[in-house]
């Protein structure tokens, strides 16, 4: 059959011959990279005629180090639009190989619904440099990236240079951000929503507390009018009811001032502080006198507020400086201010600033600072309600009505060391958007 003249090769040839073409392969591969990547500047060809000299230009190949380095996908194309070169990482962004990108049309990677979008890219790109977005093809899958487009001066000729950054982290980030904003809009309606709510039920609750409440404090002064006809023991849980409900009666008004200050207000003026202070002294006459306090008033602004806002924060504050006063040690209060540059309590002075710093500081108990948080605080008190009156929500409205006002306010203090507020305001509500 013939088959004495057909010779066979043993499976060890086979091997060596696999491994022959294995080595070949790896060596060509290594050959390619080390050209890529810039390791070469010349190779040594044998052809038919002998061995020949390719060098490699300089510039070329400090081109291409940067190139397979970058973390972006790098692509080079003529006029038509073809590849002539792209980087290792614009081949694994179109999850293809090295070898079956060479070659082909850069628009075949482009998603077919923003090829429009390249093509007016790559026709304005040769006039002058651009950038946009679209869709790059990628297996399966596909990816959102910016195109950098730019011309490049080849010894071919005028060549087109694309830079491709992958936008999916980012257009990631913006969907995640906008999910967001749309989460924070749906809480905020819940929100005000609530506000209103909690606003009207503050004002009812309040109105139907203090209803009862006015019963209890005038019969409990008729009580006390007719001494005669109880016990002195009686008397004296007489004298604690009729204290107990004052107290009440403040925290009430108090709790309906605070949940007022959510509600809309926007009745600003220039408001004359000197003389919002000086009325308020005039109301404080009779505990200014009883106490034989000294206040010393220096220039006050004029500036954008609620007026009667603003008035609160005042008569909180020296109504406080007032009150926990050092036993048999006049109160001493001074009020003065400066205009400053920036929103800050230690920014520089200006005289022509934006921002004005009120500073209002006293003699009287003072407190330790590591409580300076809680005194801002809704009910919060640092001394016994049996030695000095007061609900514990004062300097929360302050607090509340100053934010409201675009400001910022703290206070400084030691024990027995007096304490002092800074109130830092705008000048005007419309520099801060009001």
């Amino acid at each position: 059959m013939g088959e004495g003249n057909v010779s066979y090769k043993t499976k060890e040839e086979l091997e060596a011959e696999l491994e022959e073409v294995r080595y070949r392969l790896e060596e060509a591969n290594e050959t390619i990279e080390a050209i890529r990547t810039g390791q070469v500047d010349a190779l040594v060809m044998q052809s038919e005629t002998g061995h020949q000299l390719y060098t490699l230009k300089s510039a070329d190949q400090t081109y291409r180090v940067f190139i397979e380095k970058m973390t972006e996908g790098a692509v080079t194309l003529n006029r038509e639009g073809v590849i002539l070169y792209c980087n290792s990482q614009f081949a694994r962004m179109v999850a293809q190989p090295l070898s079956q990108v060479i070659g082909i049309y850069f628009e075949n990677f482009i998603a077919p619904d923003k090829k429009s979008d390249y093509e007016s890219l790559f026709q304005k790109c040769w006039t002058s440099d651009c950038k946009g977005e679209v869709v790059l093809l990628a297996g399966e899958s596909n990816t959102p990236v910016q195109l950098s487009l730019t011309t490049l001066e080849l010894d071919e000729g005028v060549s087109l240079s694309i830079i491709l950054t992958d936008l999916t982290s980012q257009k990631a980030a913006q969907q995640e951000l906008q999910l967001t904003i749309e989460q924070l809009a749906e809480m905020n309606k819940a929100l005000e929503s609530s506000n209103n709510d909690l606003q009207q039920f503050a004002s009812v609750a309040s109105h139907d507390l203090q209803e009862p409440l006015r019963k209890i404090q005038i019969f409990s002064s008729l009580l006390k009018e007719k001494q005669t006809q109880i016990t002195p023991e009686s008397a004296v849980y007489l004298e604690k009811i009729i204290d107990s409900s004052s107290r009440m009666k403040s925290l009430i008004v108090d709790i309906l001032n605070y949940s007022r200050l959510s509600a809309a207000d926007h009745l600003i003026e220039c408001v004359d502080i000197g003389i919002l202070v000086k009325e308020l002294l005039e109301d404080f006459e009779l505990v200014i006198q009883d106490k034989s306090a000294v206040i010393d008033i220096g220039e006050l602004p004029c500036l954008d507020a609620n007026r009667g806002q603003i008035r609160q924060v005042f008569q909180n504050i020296i109504s406080n400086a007032l009150k926990f006063s050092i036993p048999d040690t006049p109160p001493h209060i001074t009020i003065h201010s400066q205009r400053m540059a920036l929103k800050a309590f230690d920014a520089v002075e200006d005289s022509k600033g934006a921002f004005c710093q009120i500073t209002i500081r006293d003699n009287g108990i003072g407190f330790d600072e590591k409580y300076v948080r809680n005194i801002f605080a809704l009910f919060e008190r640092l001394n016994s309600k049996d030695k000095y009156e007061g609900t514990g929500i004062g300097l929360a409205i302050a607090k509340k009505i100053i934010d409201k006002h675009h400001g910022l306010l703290t206070a400084t203090s030691e024990p027995g060391q007096g304490a002092t507020f800074k109130i830092v305001l705008p000048m005007t509500q419309e520099e801060v958007g009001s």
